[in-house]
């Protein structure tokens, strides 16, 4: 058990520089920061008195914890698979910690069944993989600086990873049962301190420009996010003080305004009508009508001079109340404003700090202080730390922006308008969540360590309208699920349903699970016939449009033509005829070499064009029968294109000869599928395009073959 170290081991330095220095004192570097996150996090559990405290869903629209105290370690071990440079350890554990949870509303409530392991398991996973990482930092040679392609970044990646989770995970055990906690534990004790409540007031912050982004040439780690360029010019504006405070917060509550629907966005009162909110999560009301509050780890009494503690919703309702009571224009600052106050204050980066500014990086107790504690420049309180602070601007790529190959759904998933910016940092943030450039964003309705901060100002809010697709590894999918047809060959997508819906005419159309849906043109077009349609693939980014599909309706893209040339596009569900089934689609995430047992009981399985892009096929032919019921059907389509790039060649079904003889795909289906299915009828070939530019296609030739279960 780690003790009074914690906060000295966590705190230097704040992030490491990977360019400079003597190339094995900067490996003896990452090794010290590798395991002063590991023991952070693993510390951050010993509170944890009761096993059923690992399994307890401390938030609805979360996994529990025992989740997440494997899911650092397995982000770790697939990032380094993904890399090629270590094996895996559990494959099991891999895939069961390997996807966490991203709501896409405050009530889509996830309530699917999972087999959580036990936790002293997770413990001993945890530590082969800490001794499997530390293997890897004395073996990789250090040639800096330390870039992108370099095999120490998945590492880093991996430390900051699991940095964020230190927060977040804090978050959730703040939402147990207090019986389940140990509230004396030395590492996460609260702050005694609860002063007279100041009065907040208004200081101006003169115009400015404001430039962000950095280059790939920066010294630290950064998300994929971080980089590129933008610039803007700030017009003045006054921002309060303090940050909002409790005893601030109170007047609103006691005003009625969570009572009062003109104070809230369509989303804000849609939430607080669903929740029921009457106050912030983690004031607890009593029945003479007071509060107490909630810390990570005990109920105490309501310290009214700490910082109000609220989601985005809150604090935009508040915001507009105070504009009513006063006749100013009270909002949240956008992004760009918040980083004219911080250029204001003249606060240097983290690397650069002496000492650290603020309540940050654990230095000061587990919880808030006093907003009249850490005073910046100018009579401005916390500009960094004791609470995130919440912003206007939903988050977006900067010019230049480009996603690392190794973890291609960090942002992009999130450029979707619905999640918000915050600023500034808590009490628990570290590593590269204190750096200037960082960029963290979260659903409107989601909690953290956050609070806020307003400004009065006549300049409008703009919000770039950035739900254009534009990855180019999706936005080719864009065009060939729902774009025009090429050189007259039929929409893929829609022929392949069609192929199937034909098939399963006189039998059970119960559920169906689409693999390798891609967009998710298939899986609408399966709903047609299906009572519910599962669409999966690999990777978020693909999802997401299926995702935007459902949720709006729509989707938007912009399609390459030459060179800098575009063109924009936007396809509907209701001019495909499709509108009527967006209720019986879902979409998620998925590995077809480690799919979850509970992804079972279907009347059809869509395999289509997935097996030739998967590590392990064989694995997931073996055991596909248990996921169909009787007399279900198995429909595969496939290029049988096999790569080694993406399938080790042990693992080719075909394409390859033995003893001189040649070995087809096709074989491997006989010999793998024989036992437990019969083969409806003959194979077909069925054509599609893939539109890259305007003069630049793929014409491929898939075949499908139908089986049906014994």
């Amino acid at each position: 058990m780690i003790t009074d170290s914690l906060t000295s081991e966590i705190k230097t330095p704040y992030t490491l520089n990977l360019s400079e220095g003597d190339p094995e004192e900067k490996r003896e570097e990452i090794r010290r920061y590798f395991h002063q996150t590991y023991d952070a996090y693993e510390a951050l559990f010993e509170p944890m008195i009761k096993k059923v405290a690992y399994t307890t869903r401390a938030d609805a629209l979360r996994h529990p914890l025992i989740f997440y105290y494997g899911h650092t370690a397995t982000f770790f071990m697939n990032k380094l698979v993904l890399a090629k440079l270590v094996d895996r350890i559990n494959p099991k554990f891999e895939s069961i910690f390997a996807i966490g949870v991203d709501e896409m509303s405050w009530d889509d409530l996830n309530e699917a069944h999972y087999e959580w392991p036990d936790p002293e398991a997770v413990r001993e996973y945890r530590s082969q993989v800490r001794d499997c990482i530390d293997n890897l930092i004395t073996e990789l040679p250090v040639n800096l600086p330390i870039s992108w392609e370099s095999p120490f970044w998945p590492i880093m990646m991996g430390i900051e990873h699991e940095r964020i989770h230190l927060e977040t995970s804090s978050v959730l055990i703040r939402q147990l049962p207090l019986e389940q906690l140990d509230s004396q534990h030395p590492l996460w004790q609260p702050s005694s301190e609860d002063t007279s409540p100041v009065s907040n007031s208004l200081i101006e912050v003169p115009a400015g420009e404001v430039k962000l982004g950095k280059s790939r040439e920066d010294a630290y780690y950064g998300w994929d996010n971080e980089y590129g360029s933008y610039s803007k010019d700030i017009t003045h504006f006054s921002a309060s003080k303090y940050l909002v405070s409790n005893k601030e917060f109170l007047e609103f509550v006691e005003d009625g305004g969570y009572s009062t629907q003109s104070y809230w966005t369509e989303e804000g009162w849609n939430w607080v009508s669903y929740e029921k909110a009457t106050c912030p999560r983690f004031w607890l009301p009593q029945e003479d009508g007071s509060y107490k509050f909630r810390t990570m780890l005990d109920q105490i009494d309501m310290p009214w001079s700490w910082p109000a503690e609220t989601n985005y919703l809150e604090a935009k309702a508040f915001c507009n109340w105070k504009a009513e009571k006063t006749g100013q224009p009270v909002r949240l600052p956008t992004e760009e404003e918040w980083y004219r106050l911080l250029d204001y204050v003249a606060l240097p980066d983290a690397p650069e700090w002496e000492q650290v500014p603020g309540n940050l990086n654990l230095e000061g107790p587990a919880s808030s202080v006093p907003v009249d504690t850490h005073e910046f420049k100018h009579g401005f309180y916390d500009v960094v730390g004791n609470v995130w602070q919440h912003t206007e601007t939903p988050i977006r790529g900067y010019a230049g922006f480009e996603i690392h190959p190794l973890y291609d759904d960090f942002s992009t998933p999130t450029f979707d308008t619905k999640h918000n910016m915050i600023k500034g940092g808590s009490w628990i943030s570290t590593g590269n969540e204190l750096m200037r450039d960082s960029r963290y964003a979260f659903r409107r309705h989601f909690y953290q360590h956050a609070g806020f901060r307003y400004i009065v100002s006549e300049a409008p809010v703009e919000i770039p309208d950035d739900s254009w697709e534009t990855d180019p590894e999706v936005i080719p999918y864009c065009e060939f699920n729902y774009g025009k047809e090429y050189f007259g060959v039929a929409n893929y997508p829609e022929k392949i349903a069609q192929i199937c819906l034909d098939l399963a005419t006189k039998r059970t159309r119960g559920k169906a699970l689409a693999l390798g849906c891609k967009t998710g043109r298939s899986a609408f077009e399966l709903a047609a016939g299906y009572e519910h349609v599962t669409g999966i693939d690999f990777t978020a980014r693909m999802i997401r449009i299926g995702v935007q599909m459902k949720d709006k309706g729509y989707t938007q893209y912009v399609l390459p033509e030459e060179g800098e040339i575009v063109s924009f596009h936007q396809a509907n569900l209701q001019e495909l005829g499709l509108d009527c089934v967006r209720d019986n689609v879902d979409f998620m995430q998925g590995d077809l070499s480690n799919l979850k047992e509970i992804y079972s009981g279907y009347d059809l399985i869509l395999l289509d064009t997935l097996l030739e892009r998967t590590y392990s096929p064989e694995k997931f032919l073996k055991s596909v029968h248990d996921r169909l019921n009787e007399k279900g059907l198995l429909v595969i389509s496939s290029t049988y294109d096999w790569q080694t790039n993406i399938t080790e060649q042990e693992n080719w079904l075909g394409g390859f000869k033995v003893d001189g003889e040649n070995v087809t795909t096709r074989d491997a289906f006989d010999r793998i599928l024989s036992a437990n299915f019969k083969q409806l009828g003959n194979s077909r070939d069925v054509e599609y395009v893939l539109r890259k530019t305007a003069r630049t296609f793929d014409h491929n030739v898939a075949e499908v073959t139908v089986w049906e279960k014994k």
